[in-house]
């Protein structure tokens, strides 16, 4: 059909169905209120379009009736089939300077969907408008789209009217069943979902007042309804508020001795068809609307009932005949409520699930296994904010002998109390935890002088009174600092402990502070000593590899080794752990020969592979500058090209380079000899001289971490790292960026020019063969 037959037809069709110029109706209010209120715009419509003019059925937020065709955005709107959107009028070409964009109503953001008359011509639109440009998601346009059937719906209704006091038709009613599976699945709210299901179920039944909700039930097993939807028949500003303030808090009808009561008492349908003399109204507010016919219907899944419907003042009153039509749409309704309940079941056995994985049953304090997530993560925000950290282990005194004298469940008691009090001391940010029999775990942020320990102390010093019983215990705690202690969790626990003991030993009920560098020295060191040999023998050591990354062209370069001990009894050991022990010692060298001949290995595999990676290693100041260290360096590399000598590099502090600069630069040199590279590392920490740093062999600088982290805020060290780049480039140095954890670090790198950088922003050092298929993988974006 040509364009103008059709919209010959479609006026025809608007003029049979005889609804332009005629009253607003509450059954359209209503629609364009709930998409108005939906999607929080000030001005909804329900527009109608004849040959010259664009009329409003139902508005709200605009004062006139009308406008000229020619100005309508939903003239638009009823040549698309699905919702016609303008986000932003103002940057459309088609209505930058439409009046109605450039004056009132200053449209900027509009959405309609077109509304079709019964026999399929679009009459009008049901559209949303803005005075503010806006980007709504196309899944949110679903609602409209609903509310628009609806509207279809009411036109169907006008048209048939005499029809519709008879029956349901079928086919708005398998509407109705489409619309409320897909709000229900679409929609977390399910009181918006109940909103459209009532508004479908007034429309189908021609009632003017309705409500809808779920049926639960008191520890008593009394019924009440949970309302989802409800028709606003507030009479008064005061019953307005009334109103709106119960729905904001969920409406809840308790009453059981009224029709809503009877209602949900009965797995019947009731009817009320002459409300005013029915016995079982239980009578109505003073100013009250009218209720003049009342049918309520309860809502089945399977053999439970899960909800009620309850519908007021239908014009030709209700009967059973009419419930049965609607019992299709409610029996969907009740599997819908009754799936979402099994869904909130599993998500409320889910929380139990963890809420006993995680907390101490008894006290409700994290248990071992959620203190070890809450310890990580508060170890990450320390390094963050560059704070500190204090664990605290608590071993209660004389709590056995409570146990033995009172029972367990006195005992119990006690550690309630305890629990309670502790946490009353310590600040919401701060963690105490249960660890079991009566050990606790506090981890307090932050802390600026010792008296906090003692109040700790003090709360669990004073009396107890249980059960005309007083009770008196004390503690002993043990304190270690972080991050001057920088073990790991498991070890800064453990170091806890031991600080423990030492306040038992010292007499109890006091506290003690761990000396981590003293344990180190005396105890740490020679047990390290003794299991380093059993590693180096039994290949325990392992390279970790961390890319270097060509900013340039985002192409990996190679690698730094970074060393690891899969330690038998304590897992994956960081360098920390155990490099400070071997320092100064006759093992350095020893793991200095273990780290270049894996190095050396590694480069001439990669060679057979085809890979081009250079690898960087770190070697012990003591290794370095020993006699012994360009003659391992030159065994190791006995029978190597070329080109594998030049692609290992040996990392260099530029502290060390500053200590004994003849000898070092003399070491270098025969390293260069050797075809290997130098890199000179952290740099910026050592205050060298230009003078140094010119004579200094090296092909690579690499910046120091603390430079970079703070770049980004700190103007005195964004200076540094410009200065260093500018200065390496001026002799011909490559420079590599560390420390790189965020894009805006990586983007700043590149706006100054930076060569390369490595850093947790592209990885973390990994085994060697995670390493490489991590590197395949990055290179293949």
């Amino acid at each position: 059909m040509d364009p103008v037959n059709r919209e010959k037809r479609r006026l025809a069709a608007l003029e049979r169905l005889a609804i332009m110029d005629t009253g607003s109706e509450e059954r359209f209010d209503r629609l364009i209120n709930l998409a108005r209120r939906y999607y929080n715009t000030p001005i909804a419509l329900f527009s109608l379009l004849d040959d010259k003019r664009q009329w409003f059925k139902s508005k709200r937020g605009l004062d006139v009736s009308e406008t000229p065709r020619c100005v309508a955005f939903c003239d638009h709107a009823i040549r698309q089939d699905s919702v016609f959107v303008v986000p932003d009028a103002t940057k459309d070409e088609r209505f930058c300077s439409n009046p109605l964009v450039t004056g009132e109503p200053h449209i900027r953001f509009y959405a309609g969907m077109p509304v079709r008359e019964p026999s399929g011509f679009k009459m009008g639109t049901l559209c949303i408008i803005d005075r503010k440009p806006r980007d709504i998601p196309e899944h949110e346009l679903d609602v409209l789209r609903a509310l628009a059937s609806l509207v279809e719906d009411e036109v169907e209704r006008v048209y048939h009217a005499s029809q519709y006091q008879k029956q349901v038709p079928v086919s708005r009613l398998n509407r109705a069943i489409q619309r409320a599976q897909n709000v229900f699945h679409t929609d977390e709210n399910q009181d918006a979902a109940f909103e459209l299901l009532l508004s479908d179920l007034l429309v189908l039944t021609d009632s003017q007042f309705g409500f809808i909700g779920e049926v639960l039930t008191n520890s008593d097993n009394s019924p009440y309804l949970r309302v989802g939807a409800i028709t606003d028949i507030s009479w008064s500003s005061e019953s307005a508020k009334r109103f709106q303030q119960r729905k904001t808090r969920g409406m809840l009808f308790e009453r059981l001795d009224s029709l809503i009561g009877a209602s949900m008492l009965s797995d019947e349908v009731l009817l009320s068809n002459e409300f005013e003399s029915d016995g079982r109204a239980g009578g109505l507010p003073p100013g009250h609307p009218q209720i003049t016919r009342y049918m309520g219907v309860p809502i089945f899944s399977g053999d439970n009932r899960v909800g009620l419907l309850g519908l007021a003042n239908r014009p030709v009153g209700y009967t059973n005949k009419l419930a049965a039509e609607l019992e299709p749409l409610l029996q969907t309704v009740g599997q819908l409520i009754e799936r979402k309940r099994m869904y909130q079941e599993r998500q409320e056995h889910q929380k139990g699930l963890e809420q006993a994985a995680n907390f101490d049953s008894l006290t409700g304090l994290p248990n071992r296994r959620r203190l070890t997530e809450l310890f990580e993560l508060e170890l990450t925000l320390a390094d963050q904010r560059q704070g500190a950290l204090a664990i605290c282990f608590i071993d209660l005194d004389g709590f056995k002998e409570i146990n033995d004298d009172y029972g367990h469940s006195v005992g119990d008691a006690v550690l309630k109390t305890v629990a309670a009090r502790l946490q009353h001391i310590l600040r919401e940010c701060d963690i105490i935890a249960r660890l079991g029999g009566d050990e606790f775990v506090a981890i307090i942020r932050d802390v600026e002088n010792n008296a906090v320990y003692e109040r700790m102390l003090e709360a669990i010093r004073r009396p107890i009174h249980h059960q005309d019983v007083t009770l008196n215990l004390a503690a002993s705690m043990g304190v270690t600092l972080y991050p001057r202690d920088q073990s790991t969790p498991d070890l800064l626990l453990r170091h806890a402990d031991q600080a423990m003991y030492v306040a038992k030993d010292a007499g109890r009920n006091r506290y003690s502070i761990f000396d981590f560098e003293t344990h180190v020295s005396r105890i740490e060191q020679g047990r390290i000593l003794e299991q380093a040999a059993k590693a180096l023998d039994e290949g325990q050591f392992e390279m970790y590899l961390q890319p270097k990354i060509v900013l340039a062209n985002h192409r990996v370069e190679g690698f730094e080794a970074l060393i690891r001990w899969n330690h038998p009894e304590k897992g994956l050991l960081g360098p920390i752990s155990f490099l400070p022990q071997v320092e100064h010692t006759e093992y350095a060298a020893e793991v200095g020969r273990f780290v270049i001949a894996d190095a050396v290995a590694k480069l001439q595999h990669w060679k057979q592979l085809g890979l081009p990676y250079s690898l960087s290693i770190n070697l012990s100041p003591t290794h370095l500058l020993s006699d012994r260290f360009v003659a391992d360096l030159q065994a190791a590399l006995q029978g190597c090209d070329p080109d594998v000598r030049s692609s290992l590099i040996i990392e260099l502090l530029e502290t060390t380079a500053l200590n004994d600069s003849g000898r070092i630069m003399g070491i270098l040199l025969k390293c260069r000899n050797l075809g290997v590279q130098v890199s000179l590392d952290d740099f910026g920490t050592g205050y060298s001289s230009l003078d140094h740093f010119r004579r200094l062999p090296a092909q690579e600088i690499k910046i120091d971490r603390s430079f970079v982290s703070d770049m980004l805020t700190n103007a005195d060290d964004e200076m540094i790292v410009k200065s260093i780049i500018s200065l390496s480039k001026n002799f011909k140095r490559r420079v590599v960026a560390e420390g790189i954890e965020t894009q805006a670090m990586q983007d700043k790198l590149i706006d100054m020019g930076c060569e390369q950088a490595q850093g947790f922003f592209y990885s973390k050092p990994l085994p060697a063969d995670a390493a490489l298929a991590w590197a395949e993988t990055y290179q293949q974006r």
